[in-house]
């Protein structure tokens, strides 16, 4: 995690100057911008293992802008703004952004949170020891490759998919119908670094379900086991 790159995406300067210094004083390597096209030049640049993007970029949208970033890439998104409206901090996690922190924000919460983020984003639970069965796995006319990180879906094509969501997935494919309660899946795929009320598997589950589900609203393959958990009804097998 140490010398990890995290793009800071802001229109006002002195933010960028605050976490600049922040990142940089505890071992990160910084780039900065500051509207859509020199975000998207600086991902295209690569070697960016983190992106803390405001929604107000000047002209630009920020929602807009990650929803742009989740269409090519599943680089963590921390969503750091002055807008505290909760259909803004709903559309955000539900576009793929990973955590949402409000302005004005205390550097000491933006770097637990940073710091966080990339535990998760870099500790995605793999299935068991054999290497044959962790090549692929199929359920339900799908595919995930764990070692790419990769979820294809019934015609072949491949689904964008964050770390966060395919962490569930994993985590569901690797104990196929089970009951998982909440706690449990906060365990696999955050560790130990989560809050009571974090929010995060919720989000996230409605996310997994909207890209696997052949009806989302009416979900079949991870069931709603009601004052216990979830659980994966369906066959998984190597593939």
């Amino acid at each position: 995690m140490k010398n990890a790159v995290i793009l800071v995406a802001d229109v006002d300067p002195k933010i960028r100057n605050l976490l600049r210094r922040c990142f940089e004083g505890n071992c990160f390597k910084v780039r900065e911008a500051y509207n859509k096209k020199t975000v998207l030049a600086a991902l295209a640049a690569g070697s960016v293992d983190l992106v803390t993007l405001d929604l107000n970029l000047g002209t630009y949208d920020g929602l807009d802008v990650a929803k742009t970033i989740r269409n090519t890439s599943t680089v963590p998104i921390i969503m750091v703004t002055a807008k505290d409206d909760v259909i803004d901090r709903v559309v955000g996690l539900e576009i793929g952004a990973d955590d949402y922190i409000i302005k004005p924000f205390h550097l000491r919460e933006v770097l637990a949170r940073v710091k966080c983020v990339l535990r998760r984003s870099h500790g995605t639970v793999l299935p068991p020891k054999s290497p044959a069965a962790t090549v692929c796995w199929a359920f339900d006319g799908m595919r995930a490759i764990p070692d790419e990180m990769k979820l294809l879906d019934r015609n072949g094509e491949l689904i964008e998919v964050t770390s966060g969501e395919f962490k569930l997935l994993v985590a569901f494919i690797t104990r196929p119908k089970r009951v998982l309660s909440r706690e449990q899946l906060m365990d696999l795929t955050k560790g130990n670094s989560y809050a009571p009320m974090d929010r995060t598997i919720d989000n996230q589950m409605v996310r997994l379900r909207k890209k696997v589900e052949r009806n989302p609203a009416s979900p079949r393959l991870i069931t709603t086991i009601r004052g216990m958990g979830y659980s994966f009804t369906c066959d998984v097998t190597p593939c």
